[in-house]
């Protein structure tokens, strides 16, 4: 089992790699795996590779699951 983490691509440094936006904190990560990638892309990361963009029907599903894991983890 993996677990992909959203991001969102803020920084396109070239045509392998960009930085990205989990939250607050920003990571390196590896594009190789999408055919086109570009800032304001929300992607899934997985062991630092994006391995899907997430359309925004997607985006707002995944963000309340994510809000759910969260609310959980605090009880």
């Amino acid at each position: 089992m993996c677990l992909a983490i959203p991001h969102k691509i803020v920084q396109i440094i070239d045509d392998k790699s960009a930085v990205a936006a989990a939250g607050p904190i920003e990571v390196e990560i590896r594009t190789d795996l999408l055919p086109v990638a570009a800032v304001g892309d929300m992607v899934l990361v997985h062991a630092g590779f994006a391995i899907e963009k997430i359309n925004p029907s997607e985006e707002a599903e995944i963000d309340s699951l994510w809000d759910e894991i969260r609310q959980l983890a605090a009880e």
